[in-house]
């Protein structure tokens, strides 16, 4: 008899597919199933999830065989680790695998907050170029100065990519972090934040980063900066956020993440100083597969006896 796991949210179709042959899957995503899945809680002992979506206390709770908790994705801050670690469940991420695309998307929102592509895009499709209309100068990116916030793999990542475009690098990282000797170092985000002229967010959301880019860090900021996150929304105070641009206290903002995603703000539906993804950095056919493979990896070798090989 195949072991039970619960899949929270969908996944790659292919993977999909292995964890249908390998497991008896429930889709907790599938209305349909709601009533199977109440009856089968005792028998689950993996749940799969997105880094967006976690697994609540709540849930955790009702599911006393549950052993391992495989996120597709490097999120954990939706997952209780503390209760996951008296309960000695695994919690396994999907590192690595998504850092250039993220990157990639991070150097993509850059472009196309300060040369205004959505903008244009929306004048040509509109007709309104045709008409007359005209598209604002935007700002070149060489010679600007970028400032990372949290300098881990996917910050370095991006900042590689901002430096080929002539791009001044400089960077806050909650630990000491060996960096080029061109790279320059800051002792805080706000100190960062005033240097710099494109805030890149790039921190995990963790407890002790919630809102740290808050109304101070993003007045050093100013009028003439901008701001990219591909981290978690968590770590910008999202009212200040939404404030300063309604005001042009900062320039504008390229944003891949939001608190309460993907029912985010309608404050920022308004907003032409902004570009909005949904949480696309990862979103390739080619790190989607990589990080599916490292979820199978993660749930076989925990239904083998065996220790995980991306626990956190």
């Amino acid at each position: 008899m195949s072991d039970t796991i619960l899949l929270i949210e969908p996944l790659f179709d292919r993977i999909e597919a292995r964890l249908d042959a390998d497991y008896d899957t429930l889709r907790l995503y599938d209305p349909a199933m709601r009533e199977t899945i109440e009856a089968r809680l005792p028998d689950i002992r993996a749940v799969v999830t997105g880094g967006g979506t976690g697994l609540s206390p709540e849930w955790i709770g009702k599911l006393p065989a549950l052993g391992v908790i495989a996120i597709n994705g490097v999120g954990t801050d939706k997952v209780d680790l503390k209760l996951a670690a008296e309960r000695n469940i695994y919690v396994t991420t999907t590192p690595d695998v998504l850092t250039e695309d993220v990157a990639d998307i991070g150097m993509g929102l850059i472009l196309a907050t300060l040369r205004k592509i959505p903008l244009g895009d929306r004048l040509v499709r509109s007709g309104g170029w045709a008409n007359g209309g005209k598209l604002g100068l935007g700002q070149r990116l060489r010679g600007k100065r970028v400032g990372v916030v949290g300098l881990g793999k996917i910050g370095e990542a991006l900042a590689i990519r901002a430096a080929a475009f002539g791009m001044e690098i400089g960077y806050w990282n909650r630990s000491p972090k060996q960096a080029p000797a061109d790279w320059q170092s800051f002792a805080t985000p706000a100190a960062l934040a005033s240097w710099c002229d494109v805030l890149a967010v790039c921190i995990a959301g963790v407890p002790e980063t919630t809102a740290m880019i808050d109304e101070a860090v993003l007045t050093e900021l100013g009028e003439t900066g901008y701001i990219v996150n591909i981290g978690r929304g968590s770590t910008i105070d999202e009212d200040a956020l939404l404030t300063a641009l309604e005001n042009n206290t900062i320039a504008g903002a390229g944003l891949d993440v939001f608190l309460d995603e993907p029912r985010i703000n309608t404050r920022f539906a308004a907003l032409d100083n902004a570009v909005l993804l949904p949480h696309q950095g990862s979103a390739t056919e080619q790190t989607r597969m990589a990080m599916g493979q490292l979820v199978l990896d993660n749930l076989s070798a925990y239904f083998a006896g065996k220790t995980p090989p991306t626990k956190v």
